[in-house]
């Protein structure tokens, strides 16, 4: 049976390279990782949780004004049915929140980036949300100084690459199937991120699942608490395929959980919009993929169009 052995991040700051093996190696095998013991708080979650959950039970029409088509759903709100799984018909059975990075007026990635906008209705919303942002961003930058390391590089390799990345929190809500679902329609059909890393703060019903190289799907089933952590497509690229974007999906509930709405936090860690995507040298040899050279921006949107979140 397969299945992925927690890493404690408290032996980050005890045994850097040791932590770093660890990562690297459950990321090779698999292209996930379950990180226990961050820093994150509780409060801090608990907060994020309450103001996702009072955000997907406002009426459908204040929902709706917070959603922008035009940008691709890459801030604010999407509704149900606006995304799908690349090279897949159906839509997905779910809806989210986008909240980005905050930029000074004198950026020069506000050209690329909008901003985040406040939602008025819900107390607290921006904060608490922002907050979790913060958090996610800052272990993040922490892991991949681990990834770094694995690959023989410079602990801070990645800073410069991603300190205005276009990084995004997901508040993502799968409403209760009151009625059987259409054929081929799941709540997250099987794919792969776009982005370098994403960190998903464990989901409040099952149902995650990763397809191992084995060809055999894997539950991710981590503890209350803990941070998911898999590679995204942007990584895959730079370390042509050492580190691999594995397929993964949200199958739908049984039948005995099927009323239940299911809520989830996956941050997507995202390059700075200019930084160029190419392999290491040192990685060709073994990953054996040399993708063409490309910019972040340029291949998110590209991806953007494949999922149907953006028109071309």
């Amino acid at each position: 049976m397969i299945k992925l052995d927690p890493i404690d991040y408290q032996l980050w700051s005890i045994d850097k390279f040791s932590f770093s093996e660890l990562l690297g190696k459950s990321f090779k095998e698999t292209g996930f990782a379950i990180i226990e013991n961050h820093r994150i708080s509780e409060k801090i979650i608990r907060n994020a949780d309450i103001s996702s959950e009072a955000f997907f039970s406002l009426p459908q029409n204040i929902k709706q004004k917070y959603s922008d088509p035009e940008d691709g759903f890459q801030r604010g709100y999407s509704p149900v049915g606006t995304e799908n799984a690349k090279n897949k018909k159906e839509a997905d059975l779910k809806e989210f929140w986008h909240t980005g990075r905050k930029l000074l007026p004198s950026s020069k990635y506000n050209a690329t980036m909008k901003q985040t906008p406040c939602v008025d209705e819900i107390k607290d919303f921006d904060q608490n949300i922002s907050k979790l942002y913060e958090e996610f961003d800052e272990l993040g930058n922490e892991l991949l100084k681990a990834i770094a390391l694995y690959l023989d590089l410079n602990e801070g390799w990645f800073q410069d690459k991603v300190n205005y990345g276009n990084s995004i929190l997901r508040l993502l809500h799968y409403p209760p199937q009151v009625a059987p679902p259409l054929n081929g329609s799941v709540r997250a059909g099987a794919h792969e991120d776009i982005n370098l890393i994403t960190l998903l703060l464990g989901a409040s019903e099952s149902g995650l699942q990763v397809k191992h190289r084995s060809g055999n799907w894997i539950d991710i089933n981590a503890k209350q608490g803990a941070v998911v952590v898999n590679v995204g497509d942007m990584l895959q690229r730079i370390t042509s395929g050492v580190l691999p974007s594995t397929t993964h999906r949200v199958i739908n509930p049984k039948p005995s959980r099927a009323m239940f709405p299911r809520y989830s936090k996956p941050f997507f860690l995202h390059l700075n919009n200019d930084t160029i995507i190419e392999p290491l040298k040192s990685c060709l040899k073994e990953g054996d993929i040399a993708e063409p050279a490309i910019t972040a921006q340029e291949f998110l949107t590209q991806r953007l169009v494949e999922i149907g979140l953006k028109n071309r």
